[in-house]
């Protein structure tokens, strides 16, 4: 968290601003409280995005499907102006630190607190999910550690950003090291996309290492669809089964086996992902509010 700067605003529509708690591919975002005294996180679209009118029609479609999202483990979007100048965007703020900023400062997490981060996760993902989201770009940054548990933050939103990204740079949407090989190669992204990402995150809570090594990120994309997290690496403070459903999930067939819609109870552990099934029973996001 840092002070606000010259050019950091005070005000967001009827969010007071107070600190700024750091940056991302689509602009800053802002500790703000609310008329009533909430506090939220307010996200504040870049200028050279906001002048992007297809941006801004996607922006609006995926804050509207990321609304629909609801669940213990996940940050829920509670405001939005697509049509503002600039965008911005409201969600719950966790107080709480990042998974990368929690192992940079304490090492991996004990075997208990693996699982238990394990099967949150997997619960967010049912969620976002189950709203007909894929994520894009689950990694450590992105997980939030809740006295309540892990959080789960900028769910959906990677979609509106991709396009235009593509357009200026000529590069992929996602974090190198945890994004999936479909990702890297210019694949369909469904929710195994968002699986592969769960996998890599898992190896990095467990070993407080970067599951594809260090590097530029050239070098980084070009290990994405030949290695598995997994594979040639020890993991001793990890049982089998997780290492197994960390090495699972990050495989070429990655099952999702809660289809957005289903009425099926979230997974209670870590294992639950690592089931397997025929690629004709791989759900496929659906297309509704995109």
């Amino acid at each position: 968290m840092e002070q606000l700067g010259p050019g950091d605003p005070r005000q967001v529509a009827q969010y007071r601003i107070s600190a700024r708690l750091g940056a991302g591919g689509m602009g800053l975002v802002y500790l703000a409280r609310s008329p009533g005294g909430r506090s939220v996180a307010v996200k504040v679209v870049r200028a050279d995005l906001a002048r992007d009118p297809e941006f801004r029609i996607r922006f609006a479609r995926e804050v509207e499907a990321a609304k629909r999202v609801s669940g213990v483990f996940t940050a829920p979007v509670i405001d939005a102006d697509p049509n503002a100048d600039p965008p911005w965007l409201a969600t719950g703020y966790v107080p709480g630190p990042s998974l990368t900023s929690a192992v940079a400062e304490f090492g991996p997490l004990p075997e208990d607190s693996v699982r238990m981060l394990v099967a949150g996760l997997a619960e967010a993902l049912v969620a976002i999910h189950r709203a007909g989201l894929v994520h894009r770009d689950l990694k450590p940054s992105n997980v939030l550690l809740a006295v309540d548990g892990p959080k789960v933050i900028d769910f959906g939103i990677a979609k509106a950003l991709e396009n235009t990204v593509l357009t200026m740079a000529g590069s992929a949407i996602g974090s190198p090291g945890f994004m999936s090989p479909e990702q890297v190669t210019g694949g369909a992204v469904t929710f195994a996309t968002d699986i592969f990402a769960l996998g890599a995150v898992l190896v990095f809570a467990a070993t407080g290492r970067s599951p594809f090594g260090t590097g530029p990120t050239p070098a980084l994309l070009y290990r994405v669809p030949r290695r598995c997290p997994a594979e040639g690496s020890t993991i001793p403070s990890t049982p089998p089964p997780l290492l197994r459903a960390g090495t699972s999930c990050t495989r070429t067939r990655r099952p999702h086996p809660f289809p957005a819609g289903s009425s099926t109870s979230p997974p209670p552990t870590a294992p639950t992902c690592a089931r397997t099934s025929p690629p004709s029973a791989r759900p496929r996001p659906s297309t509704t509010g995109r």
